[in-house]
């Protein structure tokens, strides 16, 4: 009997480090995803939008993958960030809010005008998500906090200045 209790001795080490193991993995992917939601604003350069002297430090996105994952991986939205989707030409570019998890306000921008306002648009609770398109062609989009449209009471024809894009 002494060999096979040194081997289940010896399967108990591995099954031991395998667990660690598994642990610092699960921990590194929790600590990672916590990074990309948790400090997506800080790796702008100072990026801001203004709109009625109501200023967002932005996050700007332009490619591809980025507009895909926009802030669908974002559990909470501060009152003076916001994300801006920067396109290359003028267009009625449709959004929905597959994965998110926060409401958001949804302004559509062409040049420097607001064109089209969306405001209090929740996650989807069924398969099918709303899309959202613009009144008119647009080839910017700001996300901010849910509300704050109305709040600041922003309407289509207000001025909006970007600064560091």
């Amino acid at each position: 009997g002494c060999k096979f209790d040194q081997g289940i001795e010896s399967m108990k080490k591995i099954l031991a480090a395998f667990a660690v193991l598994l642990i610092v993995i699960a921990g590194g992917l929790l600590a990672q995803n916590y990074f990309k939601t948790q400090n997506i604003f800080q790796i702008q350069k100072n990026s801001k939008a203004t709109i009625n002297n109501n200023a967002f430090q932005l996050i700007v996105v332009n490619t591809p993958k980025e507009m895909e994952i926009g802030l669908s991986e974002t559990t909470s939205l501060p009152q003076d960030k916001g994300m801006l989707f920067l396109f290359k030409s003028p267009g009625y570019h449709s959004f929905w809010m597959k994965n998110m998890k926060i409401p958001i306000d949804i302004i559509f921008i062409n040049k420097d005008k607001i064109v089209t306002i969306f405001s209090k648009v929740n996650p989807p609770s069924n398969e099918s998500p709303t899309i959202y398109r613009p009144d008119e062609p647009s080839d910017k989009v700001l996300e901010i906090n849910s509300g704050l449209s109305e709040k600041y009471d922003f309407k289509k024809g207000d001025k909006v200045v970007l600064e560091n894009i």
